[in-house]
């Protein structure tokens, strides 16, 4: 990923394509390899939540308790974005950005030391695949590299929750 792959992986919720958050080129593949317009921003994993105010110009304190109590992956739309890629955010300059608590994704976090672009592994209007096995061959052969771990694993993962944070605190329900 640091020289502008794309990777497919699992996530915390469902596989995911992903890659450097901060590059544009890479960013621009993702969007090629789902076939999705640019004006549809991704969100973004992160291993913690200090890791957010790197990505945000001020991040509203609800979203604090917010992370601490959720009991299953949340992610939350902020407003003023920095330090990503410019194609990889809303129109109004938001990012969807998801702190993951699973080991794998959090590690692959970890060690990258950047976000990391986190979009269902499908074509754009197609149905997400819940598991390795349900990844199309045309996604399959667009990445660099597929992750060998949890291949096998049937279970059936839901996204995450997203809530939007307006400035002010205003709290709207995108997905619950």
């Amino acid at each position: 990923m640091s020289e502008g792959g794309v990777i497919l992986y699992p996530t915390d919720t469902v596989w995911g394509i992903g890659c450097d958050a901060t590059n544009e080129d890479a960013v621009r593949r993702v969007y090629e390899i789902k076939q999705r317009a640019d004006s549809k921003a991704m969100l973004v994993l992160v291993d913690s939540p200090v890791k957010v105010e790197f990505y945000v110009q001020d991040v509203p304190s609800i979203a604090w308790d917010l992370m601490e109590v959720a009991d299953k992956p949340l992610t939350i739309i902020y407003s003023g974005a920095r330090n990503l890629a410019s194609n990889l955010l809303a129109e109004d300059g938001s990012v969807g950005i998801r702190v993951t608590n699973e080991a794998f994704s959090r590690r692959l976090c970890q060690q990258f030391r950047k976000a990391i672009v986190s979009t269902s592994a499908n074509i754009s209007g197609q149905p997400g695949a819940a598991n390795f096995n349900e990844i199309s061959e045309e996604i399959k052969s667009s990445v660099d590299y597929i992750v060998n771990f949890r291949q096998d694993d049937m279970s059936r993962p839901k996204p995450s929750s997203i809530i939007k944070l307006d400035k002010g605190g205003v709290i709207k329900i995108i997905r619950e």
